[in-house]
């Protein structure tokens, strides 16, 4: 077998593994927000329109785009959002099962789900909690609708 047969596949395996390494590496645009797993556009947390008010101060910009998601019915990057969170730790408000539902907020730089989470209750929503630290603690807020 002679060499110059490799040299095309030498070539094309070079060039996939090029396009790969810029990928994972290239910087992203101005005004996205990356989790690893997905790419979303990065959104002012003091002004969510879809939720006709400002965030609190003590959720990241990134819960805007997940609860834009939430009011719009999805879709949602992760499999998991939007599945029956069951309370089991018991810091929300005891309610019947199937009543609290769980999305992800996604957060820069993590190679998983991480830790934040938008919490719902009802169906539509009329409850909604934030937490950072995977449900140990719950902050309420408001989404005018």
């Amino acid at each position: 077998m002679s060499l110059s047969r490799f040299i095309p596949l030498v070539l094309v395996v070079a060039l996939i593994c090029g396009l790969v390494y810029l990928n994972r590496h290239a910087p992203r645009p101005a005004g996205m927000v990356s989790n690893g797993n997905v790419t979303l556009p990065a959104v002012d947390k003091d002004n969510c329109p879809d939720a006709r008010s400002n965030l609190p101060a003590f959720m990241p910009a990134e819960a805007c785009v997940t609860l834009t998601e939430i009011l719009h019915g999805g879709p949602f990057p992760y499999s998991q959002d939007g599945v029956v969170f069951g309370n089991y730790e018991g810091v929300l408000p005891q309610q019947p099962r199937g009543y609290y539902h769980e999305y992800t907020v996604p957060t820069p730089g993590a190679q998983n789900r991480g830790a934040r989470r938008i919490i719902t209750g009802g169906t539509p929503p009329t409850a909604f909690y934030y937490t950072d630290d995977h449900y140990r603690s719950f902050k309420p807020f408001q989404v005018n609708r």
